[in-house]
């Protein structure tokens, strides 16, 4: 009979169990041993081979059409990168960079001639690359990006150029050593106009490793975390580039030297432009969650066999039967399976939607808010994870501390989380608003106050005092919950901002006074939308032992995200005193449910020993 291990692995798994297998096994080969990651000249080099290794399994192009040597499988490229994450966060960085920014951004920007040309090469790692967007000085402001890239119609040729010292392309993974060529993001100059941020793929270094005249490349050097990814920083001094080597699905430079373009909006034309690379922000949520389940499953097994006091004359108890290491542990756990629900359900969205325009500007959103939800999640699991593994957590051997340096940059990778949030806010005040084609700000903010339904309904006297435990244990009570708190924060935001606006602030101003009262909206946003995708995924499930353990997680996971936020209940009048000590006891009751199945549930993510590797998850050494 199959353990209540194997039978959550399958969901978790589901249909992409073959690939998943496939790339457990590679991991598991003696060349994927582990190297000292602070020796990092050698390390970036173990990197590349184990990249080269993926790469000839088909598992870099496997995202790629059949065309090109892929299989046409976005999802399957996801579920690769967030496999291969269990083994080393460097190398999912620098697969990310090459098979994903790269790759991708030469797929999705540009045309028929830059596949047939590119794609093979990239997807086998012939050619190394880079994708080089953001500046020393614009970081999330790629609009306000400085590099240029001229045209002259006279030789059907590009001027790329940095023309001040902010403007050099900062961060840019790959670059020191092994990238041969670059998407780099300039703006596209016709005469003397600025046409806007366009993309452009310009060559860095010859076959031999050479670096082209005209471009200077600095290494980066140590970092915090992932030194086997070679960032640098890139210099473009008048570099000259052949006209097809701007990719141009939405921009071209007709016959005439003239510019055109499907897509005559400029601002709806760079936003379509990102879009279409918005993948970067499915992979590194998935990759982050992979890291927290991992440190999750050794700070757990660890306490399941680790002993510490107990009763006088008694035997020492295992540290995960204290109340205080449930309550520090488990509620992550709950959090782990919920996102990774919640990320599968918007990996699944986002690939089934490609192509949709208007499917797809709300799942960027999404992605966006997603990728901040999960990442600052794996910051403060990890985090909670060393401190619950007391000093052997801080060996590196352990790999605990590994994990949070290499996954701490991860909160600024593809977007700092505090911008995405923001953006995530803008976004849930458009869902309100029928069409938003030609946006103006204020008359969102407008309509939100003036005209949405937003069902805060006149809160019951009754609801607000139910301790029972049908009431603290029903997902009715948690979905109401998570989506009063959310419509209330976006109602007053928009409150707030047209306040300032009716005293004749401007819209950016107004905005930035009112950006913390954001921040809670797209948080509990995210929150319910990750509750919602537990809830969903659990009425699927069949079998009884199964769906019993994963709705005391959901429960656990609600019940301690509303204690989070329990000071915003309280003030609201949502809940009263005696609710919230409810609340908290019955987050503790549940928990203790929890801790029986707790083995199982971190065995169920089956990450390989030789992965898993902290001697700690083994063997607690008497």
């Amino acid at each position: 009979m199959d353990t209540l291990a194997q039978k959550v692995n399958r969901i978790l798994e589901g249909d992409h169990a073959e690939i998943i297998a496939k790339v457990k096994e590679v991991l598991s080969r003696p060349e994927f041993a582990y190297e000292n990651p602070y020796d990092y000249q050698n390390f970036r080099e173990t990197v590349l081979k184990w990249c080269k290794i993926l790469a000839d399994e088909g598992m870099g192009s496997i995202g790629y059409p059949e065309a090109y040597g892929g299989k046409g499988d976005l999802h399957r490229y996801f579920t690769v990168m967030e496999t291969i994450s269990y083994h080393d966060l460097s190398l999912v960085i620098k697969f990310g960079v090459q098979f994903g920014l790269w790759g991708m951004s030469v797929l999705n920007l540009g045309t028929e001639k830059h596949h047939q040309k590119y794609m093979k090469a990239i997807g086998s790692l012939e050619l190394p690359g880079s994708f080089a967007m953001t500046e020393t000085s614009h970081g999330s402001n790629v609009r306000g990006i400085r590099t240029t890239a001229t045209y002259h119609h006279e030789n059907q040729s590009f001027t790329v150029h940095t023309p001040v010292e902010g403007a050099r392309k900062t961060y840019i993974g790959n670059a020191a050593l092994h990238a041969q060529a670059a998407t780099v993001f300039a703006k596209l100059i016709i005469g003397e106009e600025d046409y806007g941020v366009c993309a452009f793929i310009v060559p860095l270094r010859d076959k031999d490793g050479t670096i082209l005249p005209g471009v200077r490349i600095e290494d980066c050097g140590m970092k915090m975390g992932l030194n086997g990814v070679d960032n640098g920083r890139i210099w473009f001094d008048q570099v000259n580039i052949p006209k097809e080597n701007l990719l141009d699905r939405f921009v071209q430079i007709d016959e005439h030297g003239n510019f055109q373009t499907p897509i005559p909006n400029r601002g709806r034309r760079f936003f379509t432009m990102l879009g279409t690379l918005v993948g970067g922000r499915i992979g590194i949520p998935k990759s982050a969650l992979s890291a927290a389940k991992t440190g999750l499953t050794i700070a757990i097994k660890y306490a399941n066999h680790r002993r510490q006091f107990g009763p006088k004359d008694g035997k020492e108890v295992l540290i995960l039967d204290y109340q205080t290491h449930q309550k520090r542990l488990l509620p992550l756990l709950a959090k782990a399976y919920a996102l990774h629900f919640s990320l599968e359900k918007l990996a699944r969205g986002f690939v089934s939607h490609q192509g949709q325009p208007e499917e797809m500007i709300r799942y960027e959103g999404l992605a966006a808010g997603l990728k901040a939800y999960a990442t600052w999640n794996t910051t403060k699991t990890l985090q909670e994870c060393r401190e619950a593994c007391g000093g052997k957590g801080f060996l590196s051997e352990n790999r605990i501390g590994i994990l949070k340096n290499d996954s701490d940059i991860y909160t600024t990778f593809e977007g700092d989380n505090t911008v995405l949030m923001l953006l995530v806010a803008k976004s849930r005040l458009t869902h309100y608003k029928e069409t938003y084609k030609d946006l103006d700000f204020s008359d969102v903010v407008n309509y939100v106050v003036n005209e949405a339904i937003i069902n805060i309904t006149e809160l019951n006297p009754i609801t607000i005092r139910d301790t029972s435990d049908s009431h603290l244990l029903d997902f009715e009570f948690y979905m109401d919950a998570f989506t009063y708190r959310e419509n209330s924060i976006l109602k007053s935001a928009a409150r707030r901002v047209k306040s300032y606006l009716s005293d004749g602030m401007d819209a950016f101003d107004a905005f930035n006074r009112c950006s913390n009262h954001f921040i809670n909206l797209g948080k509990s946003y995210v929150e319910r939308i990750v509750l919602r995708d537990f809830i969903e995924a659990i009425g699927k499930i069949e079998d009884t032992a199964v769906k019993a353990s994963l709705t005391r997680l959901c429960q656990l996971y609600a019940l301690s995200t509303i204690e989070e936020n329990k000071g915003w209940y309280l003030e609201q009048d949502y809940i009263v005193g005696n609710k919230s000590k409810a609340i908290r006891n019955m987050s503790v009751q549940i928990g203790k449910e929890v801790r029986k199945d707790a083995l199982d549930l971190v065995n169920a993510f089956q990450i390989p020993d030789s992965c898993l590797s902290a001697p700690i998850a083994f063997s607690a050494l008497g």
